[in-house]
Formats: structure tokens, C-alpha cells, sequence
């Protein structure tokens, strides 16, 4: 990132002529790992100029289109995860603040990733220790036994570390099970929610919220059930109904909004992409007051079913909440079907494109063979593997699933201190290898209305050979960038690039006196005018 570019970047607006951009920010990860999300930082920018003939590819940005904000993309910090960063923290403190930092830290031009959307289990989940909720007595509907220091404090800890590194950190809550003394089966691990037990649990949710606001970590949403289409008896999980989680949707709203919890959202159904008729879209018909929106998982079913509920609930938030990676699954193969499922748009594809405002993966840290696992557990089967490898050692690696995440966030967090998240905007690709990239487009509002917005493309080359059907044979594809009548030359080598560029909000083509013009020198993001008189 450039922090002066008055003496090398001049933007000349003449009598009814449009300004010009340039890129000259660009973050690249390749398929050969030659690239491993690394600022190219051209020391000359790429100059939009008049349009000539365009690329084998060719990249219509359309910014008069807009649709969601993108909040954020990230994990989850389960209690395996957190107690891997906590090892590492009393391991070697210094490993574990770089590592901290290159997560999360949403800094400028920081070589970090920006990661701030977290989802944590309320309770045990498959990555625990051991079987536990926040109140073990039988039959207390009072609670007066709740104790929200169940949760290891280091649960607590690694979260206010994180925090303290990303003050845009969104924590989203949600249990594996309600405690077993309120289950058919009388235990955690599979069953279903007594019926007896429905507004209590709904108390049980809200005090969970209460639990977390006192350590100084209010969540930014809460979901009901993980899974709930999902019962399983070694490790906790519950089945529930749509109706019964409607319930409990409604009684926790009206908790929340009379408490002072009104801002917080709940977000139904966390479950598969295979769910959205069956359960996704009668829950909120059956209670959408109460529910800001869904969220999905990657395990049965497909990305595109998300349009179903985005078409029955226009007006109503997406969410894409977990998937895992595989010990063993190949790096480049796994990345191609991240930016194509989770992150990206262009002609429908991908979690993002679908109205969704996050990507996350499943657990942020694991060990290299995908422990520490609830003993017991038949979940991960071959083994998952965490965003972030961390090892007995006091070492740690990052794995393919947080390249493809820190690509996407690059391109969508805030420009400047306590500014928006990125928004996706329009895009479409021609020429003839259009079919080998893959784009989201986004923009990014500022603080100060004056500074032009950020434009920000993620592009996935896939134009491997294989992807086709083919040998292996990566070919880099030349590629034209068109936006608002200017073009913009960039050759996108086999693997993924972020690249942006700063404009006016509306194009600049106001008329000044005939006997005057206008220099604009840009300083990252910001135009000052100098006016001259012939």
C-alpha cells in the first residue's frame, strides 16, 4: 500500500472528459504456491484508459447494480480450536500474536486477512473436552444454577485476544443441544427438545446472552439449534422441528427486545443447503418477525438452492456458517471449489451471490490430524482439518482454507477506521475463456464523503486444463477490466487475485470554465483537486 502517490499518481480531468482510476493494490495466492496471499504492490499503477480491444477475458463491472453487504468471512472458534490458540499463547506468546494479527487484524494494507465473523458453540459441541452445558441441575426453569463459566475460560480469553485485534469481531452463538435434563432422551448427544421444556429453553438462550455480554463479548447473533435436522448420539446434537424452533424463536425475541438485547440477531436453521424448502423457508413463513434470516452449511445439497430463499424472502439476511476441510483433500482442487461455493459471484455461483452475507469455515484451529475431537464422537469421518494447523510445538501453518477466505476479505473490509464493509455490486465477463474465471465484485463506502469509494474485484482463474475435463495445463488469461466506460489491462496467473481501485462515487463529468482544468493527485483513496488557470 502506497501512502503518498502526490509526486507518481496524477488523475487529469479535462472539459467533459471522465477522471481516470488505477489499481495499485493486488493480493495474489497461486496454484503452485509460488504466491501465498502476497501483496504484489506494483510499484507503477494500472491505468484505466479508453476502451481498445478487449482481453480473452473481459470484466463488465456494473456498480450501478448493488446488493448485500458482506459482513465477513472467518470460522469457528470451538473449544478444540480455542484450546489450541490458548497452548500456543502459553507456548511461544510471540507466535501467537503474529498469528492473531495475520487472522485478524483489518488494518490497511496490513498483510493480515481481516477475518471477524466467528461462530462459537454454546456448550460442548463434537470439539470439546467432554460432554457440559451451563446448568447441570435437573429441572431448574429458574436457572438460579446457571453459570456461564462452564465454557473453559480460555473460550473467553482467546475471544477478548481477538477482539483486542479486530474491533469489527462478530460473534454469533449457537448450541450443539440444549442441556440433556431437557431432552427426550435425557442426554446431549441426539435426541429432541422435551416439549414441556420449549419456553425454557428460550430462557436458557437468553441468559447464554447475558453470559457472553458480561465477559465483555455482546454476540452479534444467535441461532436456536446447529443442525437441526441432525441427530446424532455421540455428540451432542438434538433434532427440532420447525415449529418447535419458531417457538423458541418468538419467546427469545420479545426476551431480547424487552432486555436490551434488541440490535442482536437470530438466525435460523444453520443447517445444509438441502434444507432450504423443508425447513429454511417454513420457519421464517412461521415466524418472521422474529428472525433476521438463515444460515447454511455445505454438506448435502447445492449453493444454488440458496435462491429459493432468497426469492421467497427478498428482504431477509443469508448467512453461510460452516464447512470443513478434509485431511488429505488436494490444496489447489479445494480452493477452486471454496471461491466457487462460498466466496465469490459471477452467473450464480457461489454462497455470496446467493444474497449470502458471510463465509465461514468450521473449526479456526485444529492439530494435523484434525484433534483435538470429543472422545467418542463419529463426526469428521477421514478427518477435518482446521483453517489454521497448530502444532504441540508452539509452531503453527495456515491451509488453503484460509487463503481462499483472506482473498474474499481483502476485498470487503473497511477502507478506513470504523468505515462500512464492502457491498457486492454487478458483474459480468466475456471473451473467449470467460468461462475460466470466476469474480465477485464489491464496493466499499468511507468515512469522510469526500474520499472516493474502493472498487475491488476477487478473481479465480481455474484455467488449469482439468477444470475443464483436461490435462494439466495452467495457462494465465490476459484480461480486460471495464468500468464506467474506462479499461483497465491485468494478465490473472492460475490461482486467485484481489485487486481495487478508488472512484467517485458518480462519475466525474461536470462541466468547468473552458479556459480552466482540474489536476486531481490521489493519496491512497483520497483526490485533492488543484485548480489551474491557462
Amino acid at each position: 500500500m502506497h501512502s503518498s502517490r502526490f509526486s507518481t499518481s496524477f488523475l487529469l480531468l479535462f472539459v467533459g472528459s471522465a477522471a481516470s482510476q488505477q489499481i495499485w493494490d493486488i493480493w495474489q495466492t497461486t496454484w503452485d504456491r509460488s504466491g501465498l496471499f502476497t501483496s504484489l504492490a506494483p510499484s507503477t499503477p494500472i491505468n484505466f484508459v479508453s476502451p481498445g480491444a478487449i482481453g480473452s477475458a473481459d470484466i463488465v463491472v456494473d456498480d450501478s447494480s448493488v446488493f448485500q453487504t458482506v459482513y465477513g468471512f472467518g470460522g469457528s472458534l470451538t473449544d478444540s480450536a480455542a484450546l489450541l490458540f490458548n497452548n500456543l499463547k502459553n507456548q511461544n506468546s510471540n507466535n501467537y500474536w503474529t498469528l492473531l494479527n495475520y487472522l485478524f487484524s483489518p488494518t490497511d494494507g496490513a498483510n493480515a486477512a481481516g477475518l471477524n465473523y466467528i461462530r462459537v458453540p454454546l456448550g460442548a459441541s463434537d470439539f470439546s473436552a467432554n460432554v457440559y452445558n451451563y446448568d447441570e441441575t435437573s429441572g431448574d426453569t429458574s436457572f438460579n444454577n446457571f453459570n456461564i463459566n462452564a465454557a473453559p475460560s480460555y473460550v473467553f480469553s482467546v475471544l477478548q485476544d481477538i477482539q483486542s485485534v479486530n474491533s469489527y469481531l462478530k460473534i454469533h452463538v449457537l448450541p450443539w443441544s440444549p442441556p440433556g435434563w431437557m431432552k427426550s432422551s435425557g442426554s446431549m448427544d441426539g435426541g429432541s427438545l422435551s416439549s414441556n421444556f420449549v419456553s425454557s429453553y428460550a430462557t436458557y438462550l437468553f441468559k447464554c446472552l447475558q453470559g457472553f455480554q458480561s465477559k465483555g463479548l455482546t454476540p452479534y447473533a444467535i441461532s436456536i439449534q446447529n443442525e437441526p435436522q441432525n441427530s446424532d448420539t455421540t455428540y451432542p446434537s438434538c433434532s427440532m422441528p420447525v415449529s418447535v424452533e419458531a417457538q423458541i424463536g418468538m419467546a427469545l425475541r420479545s426476551m431480547m427486545n424487552n432486555n436490551g438485547f434488541g440490535g442482536v440477531r437470530i438466525i435460523g436453521f444453520d443447517h445444509n443447503w438441502s434444507g432450504v424448502s423443508s425447513y429454511a423457508i417454513p420457519l421464517l413463513q412461521a415466524a418472521p418477525n422474529s428472525f433476521a434470516g438463515v444460515a447454511f452449511h455445505c454438506y448435502e445439497g447445492s449453493v444454488n438452492e440458496q435462491a429459493a430463499f432468497q426469492a421467497a424472502f427478498p428482504n431477509k439476511e443469508i448467512y453461510f456458517t460452516e464447512c470443513t476441510g478434509s485431511l488429505g483433500s488436494d490444496w489447489w482442487s479445494d480452493i477452486k471449489w471454496y471461491m466457487n461455493n462460498m466466496c465469490l459471484d459471477c452467473f450464480g455461483t457461489g454462497s455470496v451471490s446467493y444474497g449470502s452475507s458471510s463465509g465461514l469455515m468450521w473449526n479456526l484451529a485444529l492439530d494435523g490430524n484434525g484433534d483435538p475431537m470429543l472422545p467418542g464422537s463419529d463426526s469428521c469421518g477421514g478427518g477435518c482439518r482446521g483453517t489454521v494447523q497448530i502444532n504441540s510445538d508452539g509452531t503453527y501453518s495456515v491451509n488453503q482454507e484460509f487463503y481462499s477466505m483472506a482473498q474474499a476479505s481483502k476485498g470487503i473490509i473497511p477502507k478506513d477506521v470504523g468505515g462500512p464493509f464492502g457491498q457486492r455490486i454487478g458483474v459480468t465477463i466475456g471473451g473467449n475463456l470467460a468461462s475460466a474465471l470466476t469474480v465477485g465484485a464489491y464496493v466499499t463506502g468511507r468515512v469522510n464523503p469526500s474520499d472516493w469509494l474502493r472498487y475491488s474485484i476477487v478473481v479465480l482463474n481455474e484455467n488449469d486444463g482439468v477444470s475443464t475435463g483436461g490435462s494439466w495445463n495452467p495457462v494465465a488469461v490476459p484480461t480486460t477490466i471495464e468500468f464506467r466506460g474506462m479499461q483497465a489491462s491485468y494478465t490473472f496467473p492460475v490461482g486467485v487475485t484481489t485487486l481495487w481501485w478508488f472512484a467517485p462515487e458518480t462519475s466525474l463529468n461536470g462541466t468547468l470554465e473552458e479556459d480552466s482544468y482540474t489536476l486531481y493527485a490521489e493519496s491512497d483513496g483520497k483526490q485533492q483537486p488543484l485548480r489551474f488557470m491557462k
